[in-house]
């Protein structure tokens, strides 16, 4: 065992604890999580104004700190966000137990029946920043999958993340489940975080989600396996043959429907025959949502001496760079191979292609090496509720184990069942 006495008693203890109910939740029934679930979503529903007045303290604070827009607007709660987390619940509920299904099962030449069972993980962290819906998404997403978890999320939400894990707290142990399988680190001391890396007899799987920074110092610090994901920079390719009025329509929804998220829409790469009509109205279109477009000098050049307000020529640095902002770069290329080429060296969560033909299509999904990629579709659909999965604990831009909008499914491991009637290996 770790040497406990660097852990601090109450971290310790949720660590006990955590791996206590997750014995206990891995041999509840399907009915009775299920149950659980609906009752998160009920009490979410009849505590709705007191989680509003919880996430009103964490934005007085934030105003008050200089917490940015981008950062207020992952943290803001509103009757539209929650009924969307609720919805998410009930999702989760009504989605297939991914515990005890088999799969990949035969039959061998000796008679031994032999094949896979989904189970659990055991106990998953998270330690996450600004946006109190990770409670419930992870939450609800481990309960369904047999794990219990431990959530830390950040000082900026801490009036609201409290406020919700404690509400499911009281649901599920209402339904008979073991209040522990969910449990918050409410002390926000930040040494807890690197104690709670080191815990690896405690938990079985870390999922950081937030900036960068804290996701680079989880993954290089942390003693148990991490997930990591939720930054990159999302491309959009404008084939030749494209239709310029899906390319406007996309384009926007991608970048202004919600900027300040991990699958909204960073670079644009157009091709250059398609530049001349499509650029002009597209930077018309994005003027009027507010968007600063960085543009190279041969987007600049298509747009003439007309004076956009809104356009600026674009440095190296915006070439990779996930702005989480009303700031979109913009780059004419010759052919897809260029495309392609770029896309290789900045990207790796959400890339899409807006093309006619069949065979640019086919090569850009083969290609792109990212989490997800598109085919005339928005990057915004990135997302493990609108996949189907309810929710998601993180994006993953991980190769190993889990890519993509991590749900039900990925928070499962499997042990090989065989079934014999009396073989001997000889």
């Amino acid at each position: 065992m770790m040497n406990e006495m660097a852990i601090s008693t109450g971290l310790l203890n949720l660590g006990i604890n955590a791996r206590t109910a997750s014995k206990e939740l891995a041999k509840i029934s399907s009915r009775l999580k299920n149950k659980a679930l609906e009752a998160i979503a009920e009490i979410l529903d009849s505590h709705h104004d007191a989680i509003i007045q919880a996430n009103r303290k964490d934005l007085e604070a934030g105003n008050l700190s200089g917490l940015t827009e981008v950062v207020l607007d992952r943290l803001m709660l509103d009757a539209n966000r929650l009924r969307e987390i609720r919805d998410g619940v009930l999702v989760v509920a009504s989605l297939a137990d991914p515990v005890g299904e088999e799969f990949d099962s035969r039959m061998l030449a000796n008679g031994l029946r032999i094949a896979r069972r989904r189970t659990p993980l055991g106990v998953i962290g998270s330690i996450y920043e600004s946006r109190p819906n990770v409670t419930v998404d992870i939450a609800s997403l481990c309960l369904k999958s047999g794990n219990a978890c431990v959530l830390r999320g950040g000082s900026e939400s801490v009036h609201s993340n409290i406020a919700l894990a404690m509400l499911i707290r009281k649901a599920i142990g209402q339904v008979g489940i073991p209040e522990d399988c969910v449990q918050i680190l409410e002390d926000q001391d930040r040494t807890l975080i690197t104690q709670m890396l080191k815990m690896r007899d405690y938990f079985d799987l870390l999922i950081p989600r937030g900036g960068a920074d804290l996701i680079r110092f989880v993954g290089e610090n942390a003693l148990m396996p991490v997930v990591t994901g939720g930054i990159g920079v999302c491309h959009l390719y404008v084939d030749k043959t494209s239709d310029l009025e899906m390319a406007k329509s996309i384009i926007r929804n991608a970048k202004v429907q919600r900027p300040t998220v991990c699958n909204a829409l960073d670079t644009v790469l157009i091709h250059s025959s398609a530049a001349p009509d499509l650029l002009p109205d597209l930077v018309r279109i994005l003027a009027d949502d507010g968007v600063e477009l960085r543009c190279d000098s041969r987007s600049l050049s298509l747009l003439g001496e007309e004076t956009f307000p809104n356009v600026i020529q674009s440095k190296k640095s915006d070439w990779g760079n996930e702005f989480l902002s009303l700031v979109l770069a913009v780059r004419i290329v010759d052919h897809l191979d260029e495309a392609l080429e770029h896309i290789g060296q900045y990207g790796g969560h959400s890339e899409a292609i807006i093309t006619n033909d069949y065979e640019a299509a086919q090569r850009f999904l083969n290609e792109v090496d990212s989490a997800a990629v598109f085919v005339n579709a928005s990057t915004r659909f990135n997302d493990g509720g609108q996949f189907g999965l309810g929710a998601e604990v993180a994006i993953s831009t991980n190769k190993l184990h889990a890519r993509g909008p991590m749900g039900l499914r990925e928070l499962t491991s499997y042990k090989w069942v065989v079934q014999g009637t009396g073989q001997v290996r000889e």
